[in-house]
């Protein structure tokens, strides 16, 4: 089933509204407009804002601001749940719009994209990312495919600590290579066991490619 959000209203159009260009943010000096994402007060305290994209601002005779949203949904709000792999910051794009009162507005927030998130030297509060749109009816995600890194094929999650191996330059999670994540953090070089049999066989007299040279760092771990 779909989810619904607090506030449905019908956009049915009316005598005497206006498109707005801007909406001040109630108790703040916070201007939003048209395509900003913004934290929505949830109907339950006990969960975290809602996020969504402002589609649309306008107002009626009474001057009642009304925005037509886009929503974000988090990974435990789609139908698959969350899963290993989606970080403490992740949302998808959903295909779900509704029109909600502009006093729901709690504050403003960025979505970046995954490849700009992954490059922020530190996440703040108000830092999300997006990598997947989602049909809220069906489950489905766009894109359905993404890369996968270490033994356990799992795509990456910007969360966890990985390291790469100086020889094929794929990423492991130290706990599927034997490692805990304070021996992770400490590693100078790593080379991963299959290439480490690829440097036995070049001994032997089988070629391999050179490992020696290259240095390896941990991936960063968001915060």
């Amino acid at each position: 089933m779909a989810k619904t959000r607090p506030g449905l209203s019908a956009a049915k159009p009316k005598p005497g509204k206006k498109d707005l260009d801007s909406y001040t943010i109630r108790g703040t000096n916070k201007v939003v407009t048209v395509g900003d994402c913004v934290l929505m007060r949830p109907s339950d305290t006990g969960k975290p804002p809602y996020v969504a994209r402002i589609e649309k601002i306008e107002s009626d005779s009474r001057n009642n601001v009304k925005v037509r949203v886009r929503w974000y949904y988090r990974p435990e709000e789609s139908l698959g749940g969350r899963r290993q792999f989606h970080g403490a910051k992740e949302l998808f794009l959903s295909d779900h719009y509704d029109v909600q009162s502009a006093h729901t507005i709690e504050g403003k927030c960025i979505v970046h994209s995954f490849k700009n998130y992954t490059k922020l030297e530190n996440v703040g509060a108000e830092d999300y990312y997006c990598r997947f749109e989602y049909k809220a009816a069906t489950g489905a995600f766009t894109p359905d495919r993404v890369a996968v890194y270490c033994k356990c094929e799992m795509p990456y999650n910007p969360d966890d600590l990985m390291v790469q191996c100086e020889g094929c330059k794929d990423w492991y999670h130290p706990a599927c290579v034997g490692m805990t994540i304070e021996e992770a953090k400490k590693l100078g070089h790593f080379v991963c066991s299959e290439c480490s049999e690829g440097v036995k066989r070049s001994q032997n007299g089988f070629h391999a490619s050179p490992v020696s040279d290259a240095k390896v760092e941990p991936k960063r771990r968001k915060r």
